[in-house]
């Protein structure tokens, strides 16, 4: 730990959260369980429930290269998850959206993540309250809540 006046503290609320969300119900394995695939793959999915998008913009969206993008959408593809076709914009480009198969999956992972772990809501009303308030105070307008 830091010997900065006030950070033990901070490092150690900042690892109980971490604890919380990452580690004591891990979702994202769960997630990836249910689904059969890597979470990752996961993910693309639930990029794609705003709607279509480029491959340049999912790579983008991912935070990937180009060639694992292609090697993801084509396994997502062969699964029956998502299509692929020419942008009628720029016949160079590829618009990736999900089928009705893609959508399911992707609203069960959002399912599985949006539920709240069993500590939280074990907390009396009372703690749950000051939790929220806290939780408030710590969003900025700029950023709103992300999912995981």
């Amino acid at each position: 730990m830091s010997d900065t006046p006030g950070q033990e503290p901070v490092a150690r609320v900042w690892a109980a959260m971490y604890d919380l969300v990452l580690r004591q119900e891990d979702r994202r394995k769960e997630v990836a369980e249910t689904l059969g695939m890597s979470f990752f793959r996961v993910k693309a999915l639930r990029r794609l429930l705003a709607g279509p998008m480029t491959m340049r913009d999912l790579t983008a969206e991912l935070s990937t290269d180009k060639p694992y993008t292609t090697l993801m959408v084509d396994d997502l593809e062969r699964r029956g998850y998502v299509t692929r076709s020419v942008s009628p914009g720029d016949r160079r480009s590829k618009i990736v959206a999900l089928t009705p198969a893609g959508t399911a999956a992707a609203a069960e992972a959002e399912r599985i993540l949006a539920r709240p772990p069993r500590s939280l809501l074990a907390l009396d009303p009372g703690d749950l309250a000051a939790l929220d308030r806290i939780m408030a105070t710590l969003r900025t307008p700029e950023e709103p809540a992300v999912s995981p």
